[in-house]
């Protein structure tokens, strides 16, 4: 009968002895070894590694931009006559200032959003009629209430401001008299001159705001970064940096020319409020940095990092001394070569696996 000591020694314990060996090329592997004297087994661990980091991360990009007056339009005459005035290239035009003139009497400019598309004359109702009577308000004409309703005190003021232009005293504005635009206008373009016959729908010129803007057309496949209100950085010619804002998004069709194909893009229109910092510059060539969307405060490592689980999804290799293990990550912003992770079990500082 064998006692309890004998049992004792009989039984097992296996001892398992781990040796971390340096191998060429900056890796190492993880050396096993148990007390039976049996070969190592090599456990790698990978090349490289990086660490899960908190910050926040921006989805950027730059792209070439045209400093300028951003977008113009069109400005056509819709009296009959003769063009006997039309301003100058670059000319700046304010409420009350002829744009040009047809058989010597002035088209006028006001501002608003709303286009004149009807003569108006005592009795007519409507937000143009509000519109211009704050024109005529503006302009020191009094004796009406400002409001959609074209009275006859409206028209006595009409009579007054017809008077001042050297008009027929009518107290009644035909299409064509005056030009509406949302605030002072710069002349572009002249397109027409003095001698010309007038007709309705002739254009006249082109014109473009006063402040300066930049343009910039994107790949229909960067619309997100296109969106309206959004903040952007422009970069001068003399690497001043401008805070920006996107002001208008418009999708351009490029006909096609020649052997080209017809192109579509993304045109954005970009103010900024420092004007005098680009006054210097008529036209320039600049850089625009436009951020999609910004995630602050999150965890990230090296996109590289990312690995494909069997199961589905992403995870990474969290690399624990001697050990590794695979944890599942739920992925979100990519942008400067970082990923933003999330999942069960990450926490800022845990070393992860890079590849090979």
């Amino acid at each position: 009968m064998t006692d309890a000591r004998t049992r004792g020694r009989g039984r097992l314990y296996a001892v398992v002895f781990v040796l971390v060996v340096a191998v060429a090329g900056g890796g190492y592997v993880v050396l096993a070894r148990g007390d039976d004297g049996t070969a190592p087994a090599a456990v790698e661990l990978p090349p490289s590694t990086a660490k899960v980091q908190r910050q926040t991360l921006d989805d950027t990009q730059t792209e070439d931009g045209e400093l300028g007056y951003g977008a113009s339009s069109t400005l056509a005459n819709r009296l009959p006559g003769t063009l006997t005035s039309v301003p100058d290239s670059g000319a700046v035009i304010s409420r009350g200032q002829p744009v040009f003139r047809v058989d010597d009497k002035p088209v006028t400019l006001m501002y608003g959003a709303m286009p004149a598309y009807r003569a108006l004359a005592d009795g007519t109702e409507g937000a143009d009629v509000r519109q211009l009577e704050e024109n005529l308000s503006a302009l020191g004409y009094t004796g009406f209430t400002i409001d959609d309703e074209y009275s006859s005190a409206t028209a006595d003021a009409v009579r007054e401001w017809q008077e001042d232009l050297g008009l027929d005293e009518t107290g009644v504005v035909e299409l064509g008299r005056v030009v509406f635009t949302p605030a002072e206008i710069r002349v572009e373009t002249v397109d027409a001159s003095a001698g010309q016959p007038a007709s309705p729908g002739q254009k006249v010129l082109s014109y473009t705001d006063t402040a300066k803007a930049v343009t910039v057309e994107l790949d229909p496949s960067d619309q997100r970064l296109a969106q309206e209100g959004a903040a952007v950085q422009v970069t001068l010619p003399d690497d001043r940096k401008l805070a920006g804002k996107i002001t208008d998004v418009s999708t351009v069709i490029q006909p096609a020319s020649g052997q080209e194909e017809a192109q579509t893009k993304v045109e954005v229109e970009i103010a900024f409020d420092d004007q005098q910092a680009a006054a210097s510059y008529a036209l320039a060539s600049v850089d625009v940095t436009f951020t999609a969307e910004k995630r602050e405060n999150v965890l990230t490592v090296p996109v590289a990092a990312l690995v494909a689980l069997a199961e589905g999804g992403f995870g990474v290799e969290v690399v624990d001394g001697a050990t590794t293990r695979y944890v599942p990550v739920k992925t979100g912003l990519f942008a400067e070569g970082k990923v933003e992770i999330s999942g069960d079990g990450i926490a800022e500082g845990m070393v992860v696996g890079m590849p090979k």
